[in-house]
């Protein structure tokens, strides 16, 4: 118990001393719209028979703090966008700078260009810009970052010079699971320096792979997206004889993207997922099954995300192309599932002498350069607001997230512990196999 306690703590600047400015009914009654610092989210709300609830397994809840850490009239915040690009970016930047400006009277917000190059002079980054009301005001309106990205690593010191030169008291850090990295080794640097300058995550991943939260934001205006290029994958099918449509998704290492599109199509016949292994011959094979779906139907219509091609075309190894934070980059055409599967698909009916007509539909980026939907729209905002309120709390080294519908601070060294998957046995994957009718492909 006391492991998961210290795993599941989140640090903090030193103790809360200024009354809060927002103003909000106070005191430690069920009517206050503050929220004391000791109210916890169960991670696990699901027991099994005869198993006990563990008090230990639990998250603060994020919230607005009747005291602060920070007083706001000398406060600066910095906020920086690393890694791909995902729908809601800007508005998560927008509702940080009206939070922090209209609800709090922060004395500056900083908005560091180009990713974590933007705290490394070496890197050519350029001067941070001050992010106010007017120049945030129609930002959420755009795909897109309004501050850009970038990818690579970079030296936590230097970074941390920056931010002290700059007088940056918080940093915001939106991104993915790299950017968390980061943003941790910046936390970690300023926690051994002794420094008092707070570290917030904000999670930004289009293929929703971050543990410990229910979802990221921009997942679900990706599934609305990827949902019109399945449809149109099942028009294509359906309008000739042997009709075959072909659709690849992003999904690096989790196939949730995939997944969703699926079962938000109910055209699909077949998904393909990185987390669950699949053969292409022999009996229990796809070709074989795709041979069955044809004779019986004359028209079948598949969905594969992108990081499939690591175990199938076993291109993972030293040579492998990545970009510049390391990752696998699954554009290139060693690794580029969705052209090999053409071609296999292609090849399998040639060789039987049965003609088919199959159309591969590649989407990729069209799913993150989108301005947000209205859900995520809304989501991004929330995150936001919760961001700023834990980071005038005081809080540093953890992230905002959101479990069981309800927001929470998460410590980084906890996100960075475990990555989200689907779970081959988990009622995700038992829902797509119900919706698509597929077998196992094993």
């Amino acid at each position: 118990m006391t492991r998961d306690l210290e795993r599941y703590g989140v640090a903090s600047l030193g103790e809360c001393t200024i009354a809060s400015p927002l103003g909000l009914s106070g005191g430690s009654g069920a009517r206050s719209r503050y929220v004391p610092d000791r109210t916890r989210v169960l991670d696990q709300v699901e027991l099994a028979p005869g198993a006990s609830v563990d008090e230990a397994r639990a998250l603060e809840k994020a919230g607005p703090r009747e005291r602060i850490y920070f007083d706001p009239e000398r406060a600066r915040a910095g906020i920086v966008t690393s890694g791909g690009l995902c729908p809601g970016v800007n508005n998560v930047i927008r509702s940080m700078v009206f939070e922090l400006v209209h609800g709090y009277g922060i004395a500056e917000v900083l908005g560091f260009r180009f990713g974590f190059a933007g705290l490394d002079p070496a890197s050519g980054g350029e001067e941070p810009i001050v992010l106010g009301l007017d120049e945030v005001r129609v930002a959420h309106r755009f795909g897109g970052t309004m501050l850009g990205t970038s990818r690579g690593a970079h030296e936590p010191a230097v970074m941390v010079d920056t931010l002290v030169a700059r007088g940056v008291d918080v940093l915001f850090a939106i991104g993915g699971g790299g950017t968390m990295a980061g943003a941790h080794a910046i936390a970690r640097e300023i926690a051994r320096r002794g420094a008092r300058i707070g570290v917030i995550g904000v999670p930004k991943t289009i293929d929703n792979d971050i543990a410990y939260v229910d979802k990221t934001f921009g997942f679900e205006t990706a599934i609305a997206m990827a949902r019109i290029a399945v449809d149109a994958a099942h028009t294509e099918a359906l309008s000739v004889r042997g009709g075959v449509g072909l659709v690849k998704l992003m999904g690096r290492d989790a196939g949730f993207i995939a997944a969703h599109a699926a079962m938000a199509s109910h055209d699909v016949n077949v998904c393909l997922v990185p987390e669950v292994p699949f053969r292409l011959d022999g009996p229990t094979g796809l070709l074989r099954y795709l041979e069955r779906r044809l004779g019986e139907r004359g028209h079948a219509v598949i969905v594969v995300g992108e990081g499939c091609g690591v175990e199938l075309l076993g291109a993972s190894g030293a040579g492998a192309p990545r970009d510049a934070s390391g990752n696998l980059s699954f554009q290139a055409s060693e690794l580029d599932i969705g052209l090999h599967l053409q071609r296999e698909i292609a090849r399998h009916f040639e060789a039987r002498g049965q003609p088919i007509t199959i159309k591969y539909i590649d989407p990729s980026y069209m799913l993150r350069g989108v301005p947000a939907g209205a859900v995520d729209a809304e989501f991004s905002a929330d995150l936001a607001r919760h961001a700023v309120h834990a980071a005038m709390a005081g809080k540093t080294d953890m992230m905002i997230g959101r479990l069981h519908r309800v927001f929470t601070h998460v410590p980084l060294a906890l996100v960075l512990s475990e990555a989200k998957r689907i779970d081959p046995e988990g009622e995700l994957w038992l829902a797509v196999t119900e919706a698509t009718g597929q077998p196992s492909f094993a």
